[in-house]
């Protein structure tokens, strides 16, 4: 390690440069970056040693996660050896999942719904006619995704799904801030989404945000019919992109497009995340809890950078441009989309009233 410019030296030449490089470099604008900094320390039990700052350990995380780095390829950037910079990187990832020195950690406080009791209309619906008032009582949106996993070929079975490589089927919750509310981390690949869904709703271990009295998420079709949990019909177009040559027929298309639409938060959400870390895309060689923690810390980390900045450049086409899906993930779209039925019993005649009413209520304004 004989470059005259140390890691230290190279995060605040960072800093103090164009912000676009801090952008490319560690995913959030300088002042950011200094602020999770400063909250990691004060918050989160993060602690500067003698031989490297805070600025440098958050540097060498925010790093490796942006751009999915070996422990080789970080070594040269900050010139630091791998032993180092493994306990760095180890350092603010306990900070931030929570699992060290008493401290609940940034994902806990940060991964969470802004509403706990859901008493008020979203803004998104409430000021969008497409919406209001036929989902008003919407309160966010379920979603599956498949995340690459880095497993030893002895013990990658289980985590082989359709796609014929190892991952990790990852569920979550999105409100209409395009922000996480919930994260179910670690089910293997092959790992049916509904199996997910229902060890979350199921267990209070989980803290699933649960829907109260007549309120629901938008989930696919994938998911069961239950109450609480607002599917599409089936055996009918859904997806935006059949409706771009012919428009609704009836109201159970009338409903299926708008329930899409909206629905198209939580893939936002999902394709903003694997664009901002790459190393979702290409997971080092870390153990599988490591694997496990590092994907929640990425979660925590999006909604991070959505509270607090209004200058992200994803975030910022997002909002400009309500119709962008980022198109870079890795899902099984076979696995999440063929019906539950079978799998988990259980239908709600409750929801199929809501969705009725619904559709009605939008098939009867399009035709005046």
């Amino acid at each position: 390690m004989t470059s005259s410019l140390t890691g230290e030296a190279w995060v605040i030449e960072v800093l103090n440069g164009h912000p676009i490089r801090c952008v490319n470099a560690f995913r959030m604008h300088p002042d950011l970056f200094r602020k999770l900094c400063g909250e990691l320390e004060t918050n989160y039990g993060l602690q500067s040693s003698d031989k490297m700052s805070t600025f440098e350990m958050v540097g060498i995380f925010m790093y490796t996660l942006a751009l999915g780095l070996s422990n080789r390829d970080v070594m040269e950037r900050f010139q630091r050896s791998g032993e180092t910079i493994s306990r760095a990187f180890h350092e603010v990832l306990n900070a931030i999942i929570g699992r060290d020195k008493g401290f609940q950690g940034l994902a806990c406080d940060i991964i969470r719904q802004k509403d706990p009791i859901f008493q008020l209309i979203p803004p998104q619906i409430m000021n969008d006619k497409r919406y209001m008032p036929y989902f008003k009582n919407c309160i966010g949106c379920i979603h599956g995704t498949h995340i690459r996993a880095c497993i030893t070929e002895s013990q990658q079975l289980p985590y082989i799904g359709k796609k014929g490589v190892p991952t990790f089927n990852v569920m979550a919750t999105c409100d209409f801030d395009i922000c996480f509310t919930y994260v179910s981390v670690g089910w293997e690949g092959s790992a049916h989404d509904t199996r997910v869904f229902m060890h979350s709703i199921q267990n209070n271990s989980m803290n699933f945000p649960q829907p109260p009295e007549g309120k629901y998420y938008l989930v696919d079709k994938g998911y069961p019919d239950r109450k609480g949990y607002l599917v599409p019909y089936p055996k009918t177009r859904y997806h935006q992109s059949q409706f771009q040559k012919e428009s609704p027929n009836n109201m159970q298309e009338a409903f299926n497009r708008s329930h899409s639409s909206l629905r198209s938060y939580i893939e936002r959400s999902f394709g903003i995340l694997k664009k901002r870390f790459r190393i979702l895309r290409e997971m080092p060689r870390f153990s599988v809890q490591t694997q496990i923690d590092v994907i929640t810390a990425t979660f925590a980390l999006h909604n991070y950078i959505r509270t607090n900045s209004q200058e992200n450049i994803l975030f910022a086409i997002i909002d400009q441009h309500p119709n962008y899906i980022p198109r870079d993930e890795l899902i099984d779209v076979s696995n999440r989309d063929r019906s539950a039925e079978g799998i988990f019993e259980g239908r709600s005649n409750e929801m199929k009233h809501v969705r009725n009413d619904i559709a009605t209520l939008i098939w009867n304004a399009r035709q005046k």
